[in-house]
């Protein structure tokens, strides 16, 4: 017999994330029913989070002592990550990425994408490590590590040789192309563009024109606020200019960014961009979410697709008192207020 689960409550229901008093049947994994219901108690049933970027290998470097800029720190191939991860043993590495990866799942995140070191090795290494865990890891890879990846992770435009050549094979292996810009200046934003990528990381100083480029051409940019606040890159409320990035109509995607400085916690990205860049909520959720476009399967809430939602119970906390569920679930949610998940690994 199929496994079947059935769970009510006021779900966030679609991309636009309208709440509603439902009842969820989940059958052999995928969402076959969302039925209205008038008395469905007090939980929040929330679509599962997706980290747009990540950098899971960094686990075995977690809070080293760091006093640095971002090329000392973290640009290849002789930034300190890179020494480190240089020296740490196959099994820590592993190790590390499989803790961080159950952090993620732990709150909410059934899904991330990211930027794995390391050639084939390293690629190996985190799809050994993600088994089983989640259900959707996207792997961008480099140093040859895309041809077994599901993409390739460019650092910058600034760092690669023969990055014409390496972008062409693995568009000619139908594999996703991401890269870094616009973290530390503008520079290398147009020419990454020019190579039509299907994701842009950070754009922390990206100008209005480039902005508009990438509303134009549908390319999503995933922003790190607490990463580049804590890399120095960031120091003002427009750096990464969300605002504008929104009012042009640009795809936004939320990551957490390395795990050597940041806990890949999405509830704690969202809270602190709420704070710092005063971005409503329901654009944060959904920020936090529509990364899963990246992958097999989007994890908006609707009938037909894999589940991949959460729910909390707010009955547990002062949570109950909330006038304004999605704020609250911004501001005050984490992992100790969600009663289960309901994340069904594709076989």
């Amino acid at each position: 017999m199929d496994h079947e689960v059935t769970v009510s409550g006021h779900a966030l229901l679609g991309e636009s994330l309208e709440e509603r008093p439902v009842t969820i049947v989940v059958k052999s994994g995928i969402i076959t029913h969302i039925e209205d219901d008038p008395h469905p108690g007090d939980n929040w049933i929330i679509p599962a989070f997706f980290n747009a970027h990540t950098h899971l290998g960094d686990s075995v470097a977690m809070d080293t002592f760091t006093d640095g800029d971002l090329v000392s720190l973290v640009t290849p191939p002789d930034g300190l990550k890179h020494r480190l991860l240089a020296l740490a043993s196959r099994d820590d590495t592993i190790s590390g990425m499989r803790s961080s990866i159950q952090a993620m799942v732990r709150s909410g995140t059934a899904g991330c994408a990211d930027f794995r070191e390391g050639g084939i090795n390293g690629t190996r290494m985190l799809q050994e490590a993600g088994k089983s865990l989640i259900p959707e890891l996207i792997i961008l890879g480099r140093e040859g590590g895309e041809l077994v990846a599901d993409g390739l992770g460019v650092s910058s435009v600034r760092d690669v040789p023969h990055l014409e050549r390496v972008v062409s094979e693995a568009r000619n292996n139908n594999k996703l192309i991401a890269f870094h810009a616009g973290e530390k200046d503008p520079d290398d934003i147009d020419s990454a563009l020019s190579f039509n990528p299907d994701l842009l990381i950070h754009c922390t100083h990206a100008t209005r024109v480039q902005l508009r480029r990438c509303a134009d051409e549908g390319i999503p940019i995933a922003v790190c606020p607490r990463s580049n606040w804590a890399l120095g890159v960031a120091g003002s409320t427009t750096e990464p200019p969300l605002h504008d990035m929104i009012d042009l109509g640009c795809r936004v995607f939320i990551g957490t960014d390395n795990v050597m400085f940041i806990q890949p916690d999405m509830f704690a990205e969202m809270a602190f961009a709420h704070y710092v860049y005063r971005v409503p909520p329901a654009m944060l959720i959904r920020a936090a979410i529509e990364g899963s476009l990246l992958g097999k399967n989007s994890f908006f809430i609707r009938k037909g697709v894999p589940a991949r939602f959460f729910v909390m119970n707010p009955g547990t906390s002062n949570m109950r008192f909330s006038l304004d569920h999605l704020s609250t679930i911004v501001k005050r949610g984490s992992s100790a207020s969600i009663l289960k998940k309901i994340f069904i690994l594709e076989s």
